[in-house]
């Protein structure tokens, strides 16, 4: 075998393309995460100001941060797990991670695929200890590149994703080549949205509720859950200047929607990832009843209160510091909230 080179057995026969990877399984390949070619596609992507960036191939944490000392806070990194390696460190990986990919494709090379969807359950369920929003890839809507609707085996697994608890789940090649995008994308909102009003998802979701972590921010977000569920509060307001309170509200999976309050624009679309939020953004409040007028005003702007239905508002203080979550409140929304005068009638404070 010549310098460069490696020899080969065809074992069935194909096509071979151009563009191709090499999988190697059962090795850890002495690579850096990082080729020079990917540190300038890198540059160039947060130049363009991208939300998050998908880091291919992680076999370990130092690849992570390796990326993290390129990327800073400037973007998210989303670690896929697509080699068996990373399933030696996986509760490392995610730690060091802002979220997390199950990409199936090629970890459906590497590994026998009997084994994948076991392996998938094991990410999301160490990602959603972690509090890290987890996303489901690959194939899942695979036939709708060429066809107009999936099969029913494609269907049940986006729904089967959504019922395990999944931040989010993707379409690639149905909507980035495939020959109908739209109607992919429609049915799998359509999937997702069924199975999101379904009595049974709240149980499963009730059933697979993580113990909190021994922190101040998993304390107050626990006990955001548990009021709002039992107050009926119609909304879950969070404020965050890092996206912190709002990933552990969804971590905590309340039964009502999280509206997430940001002076951040980049945050706000970051946490667009995240299970149950949807973001706002608004200028930083200097006191605890702009907080409460802000967030009965957002709430029943964005649609998901009325005059006289409860919230639930967790932040931190003091204001527009990051990882701050110490501050749990109970308000009403007033009938003048969107003008916010008048707007909310505080009943209960943690």
């Amino acid at each position: 075998m010549a310098s460069g080179s490696i020899t080969t057995r065809v074992v069935n026969n194909g096509t071979l393309s151009d563009r191709k990877g090499v999988n190697v399984p059962d090795a850890v390949i002495p690579i850096p995460a990082l080729t020079e070619k990917d540190r300038k596609d890198l540059d160039f992507a947060l130049s363009l100001g991208a939300d998050w960036i998908g880091l291919s191939f992680v076999q370990r944490p130092s690849d992570i941060v390796e990326a993290r000392e390129i990327v800073g806070t400037r973007a998210g990194i989303l670690s896929k797990i697509e080699k068996p390696a990373a399933l030696q460190q996986l509760e490392e990986i995610v730690r060091v991670s802002d979220s997390v990919m199950v990409a199936r494709g090629d970890l459906g090379v590497e590994l026998p695929p009997e084994r994948v969807p076991g392996v998938q359950k094991r990410i999301l369920r160490v990602c959603r200890q972690l509090g890290k929003p987890v996303v489901i890839a690959t194939q899942m809507l695979e036939s709708m590149i060429d066809s107009p609707v999936p099969t029913r085996a494609e269907a049940s697994d986006v729904a089967s994703a959504i019922y395990e608890g999944a931040d989010a789940v993707m379409l690639s090649a149905e909507s980035a080549n495939g020959r109908y995008p739209v109607p992919a994308v429609s049915m799998m909102n359509r999937i997702v949205t069924e199975v999101e009003r379904d009595p049974l998802y709240r149980n499963l979701l009730d059933a697979q509720h993580e113990t909190p972590l021994n922190t101040r921010q998993d304390a107050i977000c626990a006990a955001l859950r548990e009021v709002t569920q039992i107050i009926g509060a119609v909304a879950t307001v969070t404020y965050t200047s890092s996206g912190a309170t709002a990933l552990r509200a969804a971590r905590e999976r309340p039964c009502a929607p999280i509206v997430s309050i940001t002076p951040n624009l980049e945050i706000a679309r970051r946490l667009a990832i995240a299970w149950g939020v949807h973001s706002t953004v608004s200028p930083d409040v200097q006191s605890v009843d702009e907080m409460v007028e802000a967030a009965t005003r957002a709430a029943l702007v964005e649609g998901y209160a009325a005059p006289g239905d409860q919230i639930t508002i967790a932040a931190g203080m003091p204001f527009g510091q990051g990882g701050t979550t110490n501050l749990l409140r109970v308000a009403e929304v007033g009938g003048n909230a969107v003008a916010g005068v008048g707007s909310a009638r505080e009943t209960a404070t943690v």
